[in-house]
């Protein structure tokens, strides 16, 4: 499955119209609708490292709110019909359109942190990815070093990602609703750090609930996917 047929998979097919989101080449245009994609999973499918409760909460109000906030803020006007890459391109970096930016970021950007985790996740990246983790970032325990660090430290709300930054993996943060499809980098996979996505299962304990994603839960099939 390459990252077209992901963004396919989330949400049918683009909306003609909108300007295509300069991501790379491999990434195409923009294809993901403003609506809530169905988990691939059941709601309890996660336990005992995500409760079910948390996942409703998660899925049912916060990624919900963000795409019928993204709804509003589009209703009559020229991006009304743009898809969510299309969006963020259009709202990136500009004051007035925050609001927008910060919605349909967090509409995203949960729609990809959905298929990052897994209940059958866990273990090690193989194949090209396993390659370009040993060339790119010195191996999997470093990269596994570098993503729980990027998540712990991560002031405040936000995401760690794993992406693809002219044509090297690199692990990064963004705060609050910022993407990386923002700055024209490739997303592979993201752990949510935002408190609503393991408080009610780890309160204050974030350490705890990253063992847990990165030991247990972290979907590297997917991220080898996006990888192409």
């Amino acid at each position: 499955m390459n990252r077209r047929r992901f963004l396919g998979e989330v949400v049918a097919a683009g909306v003609g119209g909108a300007a295509a989101l300069s991501v790379s080449p491999a990434y195409g245009r923009g294809t993901m609708k403003i609506e809530l994609p169905a988990l691939p999973y059941g709601e309890d499918a996660l336990t005992p490292y995500v409760s079910s409760q948390t996942v409703s909460i998660h899925h049912g109000r916060h990624h919900k709110t963000y795409v019928e906030n993204t709804r509003k803020l589009v209703e009559g006007t020229d991006l009304a019909e743009a898809s969510l890459e299309d969006i963020i391109k259009a709202t990136a970096g500009k004051a007035e359109k925050k609001g927008l930016f910060n919605n349909a970021a967090q509409a995203w950007n949960h729609a990809f942190y959905w298929k990052s985790i897994h209940p059958k996740g866990g273990g090690q990246p193989q194949g090209r990815l396993k390659e370009r983790v040993d060339s790119d970032l010195g191996g999997f325990e470093r990269l596994k070093e570098e993503l729980a660090k990027a998540a712990v430290t991560q002031f405040g709300s936000g995401w760690a990602w794993l992406v693809l930054d002219q044509g090297k993996l690199q692990v990064m943060q963004t705060s609050n609703a910022d993407t990386p499809l923002a700055s024209g980098k490739v997303p592979l996979l993201t752990i949510d750090v935002w408190e609503h996505a393991y408080y009610l299962d780890y309160q204050n304990k974030r350490p705890d609930y990253i063992a847990a994603f990165l030991d247990k839960l972290v979907n590297w099939e997917f991220a080898a996917q996006n990888l192409g």
